[in-house]
């Protein structure tokens, strides 16, 4: 196939003009409408810290646990089937990070009086149970419908940032947190 001297001219300014007018797109604002995150990005908000106790009696704060990231189930002692499973997502959403699992921490906040079911608790080693002492600071989490219904993450400063959706499909919120803990450099 031959090309005409015009054709040869116009493919000659096509290769020229194209990658100028592609930067041009991509440094005066245009991006993707595509988005990465999986759960609900939050207002940043620090978590005003309260005391509390552990399920031991302890006291515990949340500044035990600053530095790393942490995913916090809110609810009530008594533990249903939703309940449990969230936090066995958790469990495993924290070891699927591989070498990078020491990063994360999970915390079940209680909103209740009672304690879990030992069983649970023995099937969940390594999970932080807490009850705070001040009742609104469970407030601080802000729900669709039920707080109960979704795991949050709290980021290594302390912040509340991120929602996962009531019913959330565990390989999303593995590989929204997998991508949170590669560009971190904090926790």
């Amino acid at each position: 196939m031959q090309l005409t001297q015009r054709s040869k001219f116009l493919l000659l300014i096509g290769v020229f003009v194209m990658p100028v007018a592609a930067a041009y797109l991509a440094y005066f604002g245009w991006r993707p409408a595509g988005h990465a995150n999986y759960g609900d990005l939050l207002k940043v908000v620090p978590l005003q810290q309260t005391a509390g106790t552990a399920l031991d009696g302890r006291p515990f704060s949340l500044d035990a646990l600053r530095g790393k990231w942490v995913m916090v189930h809110v609810g009530a002692p008594r533990c249903d089937a939703a309940c449990a499973q969230q936090l066995y997502l958790m469990r495993q959403a924290r070891i699927a990070q591989g070498k990078e699992q020491s990063r994360v921490e999970r915390l079940w906040v209680l909103t209740g009086a009672g304690a879990p079911a030992a069983a649970l608790l023995r099937a969940h080693p390594g999970l932080h149970v807490w009850r705070p002492d001040n009742p609104a600071f469970v407030a601080q989490f802000p729900a669709v419908r039920d707080r109960a219904g979704h795991i949050y993450l709290v980021d290594p400063l302390g912040n509340l940032m991120l929602r996962f959706p009531a019913r959330v499909d565990a390989r999303r919120m593995m590989k929204d947190l997998r991508l949170l803990l590669k560009a971190s450099r904090i926790g």
